[in-house]
């Protein structure tokens, strides 16, 4: 068979259909949009993912009977509530225990440079006095640079100001406007697709449950791992306890790499704070049942529908999507894995469908 007639069955496979190649091309202008204009349309696509996380509630209070535009209110006012709360409790908080971190870099670093050197002294085959400064001076660089990093981003984020007051605006009006004319925006959307949409709505029936289950789990598991983290560490008397539990609660956005990385800050300042001791082995305890409760109980009750994806999928698909776009890559790249994935499966089968709607249609309109 030649490359020819290969190529020629792949079209024939995948885009023999009007209705397949108008869903390509979506797709790859999708794509090239976010990649190319993605800075410039960050607020919209920051209030288009907000405005997903929260139709969940105004779904759920007009099932109960509450007016469409009284649950739309109810539910911005919550936003706007919890919008301010952060960045006026949770945001500050955090911004001065970094800062103090950072300022107390430098003594840690100097304990663990004396602990290194009470071990060289009792073990000296582990290593030589040369290996000994050479890690030093490793860490003592990678310090340097830590250092730089935090005073560059306090530096570049006072010059942001601006664009933050305009997140802080922007974001919540695209919300409410996206709750409010929901409809309305989704039927002009369909309005612009083709009359006949088997192959889109199939792949949108795989990806809708999916996705929805996923952003809204993946949000709620954020905010329940880190709220149990800080209370637990703030229990313990763990210092920068609200900096770290953001960072156990972000570190569910990565599977199986998350939590270990998680889990060297926290046991640095276990070890600096309490000392190699009873009291940081019941901290390291109890993060331990915190991310296993959360692998094992928490995560398949949020997620009713698991995620069919391999772990080498997934990785593949977080170092991607994460080296595109970032945090939200991140943020999605299971979720864009399960799209590429249902695209796969359901591309053919949705064209045979539309031909099956075709020749019936043919058929009654012949008899």
């Amino acid at each position: 068979m030649t490359l020819r007639a290969v190529f020629r069955s792949w079209m024939d496979h995948y885009l023999s259909d009007e209705e397949a190649v108008i869903l390509l091309i979506v797709l790859v202008l999708g794509f090239a949009v976010v990649i190319w204009l993605g800075k410039m349309l960050a607020p919209f696509l920051t209030a288009l993912v907000i405005a997903f996380l929260l139709q969940g509630a105004v779904s759920a209070l007009t099932r109960r009977r509450v007016p469409h535009f009284l649950a739309v209110m109810l539910v911005f006012l919550a936003f706007i509530g919890v919008l301010f709360a952060m960045a006026l409790i949770l945001m500050p908080l955090i911004w001065n225990q970094l800062i103090n971190l950072v300022q107390e870099t430098p003594r840690m670093f100097a304990s663990v440079q004396q602990l290194l050197d009470d071990l060289q002294v009792r073990y000296p085959q582990l290593a030589t006095p040369d290996q000994i400064q050479a890690w030093i001076g490793m860490a003592g660089r990678e310090v340097t640079q830590l250092g730089q990093r935090a005073l560059t981003l306090s530096l570049a984020s006072l010059g942001n100001l601006v664009g933050l007051i305009v997140y802080l605006v922007l974001v919540p009006i695209l919300v409410f406007f996206m709750l409010k004319d929901r409809d309305r925006l989704v039927g002009f959307v369909v309005s612009l697709l083709p009359r006949h949409r088997g192959l889109m709505t199939r792949v949108w029936q795989e990806m809708d449950d999916q996705i929805a289950n996923y952003v809204r789990g993946k949000f709620t598991e954020i905010i329940i791992v880190g709220g149990v983290a800080f209370f637990t560490f703030a229990f313990f008397g763990l210092p920068y306890s609200a900096l770290l539990a953001v960072m156990v609660g972000l570190s569910v956005l990565v599977p199986f790499i998350g939590a270990a990385v998680a889990t060297l800050p926290v046991a640095a300042v276990a070890g600096f704070h309490f000392g190699l001791g009873d009291q940081f082995l019941y901290v390291i305890i109890a993060y331990g049942v915190i991310q296993a409760l959360d692998g094992n109980v928490l995560v398949p009750v949020l997620f009713s529908e698991a995620v069919n994806l391999h772990p080498v999928s997934i990785i593949l698909a977080v170092l991607f999507f994460g080296g595109v776009w970032g945090f939200w890559g991140i943020f999605f790249a299971i979720p864009l894995a399960t799209l590429l994935k249902a695209l796969v499966y359901a591309w053919p089968r949705g064209l045979k469908q539309r031909r099956q709607e075709v020749s019936q249609e043919e058929r009654a309109a012949g008899s």
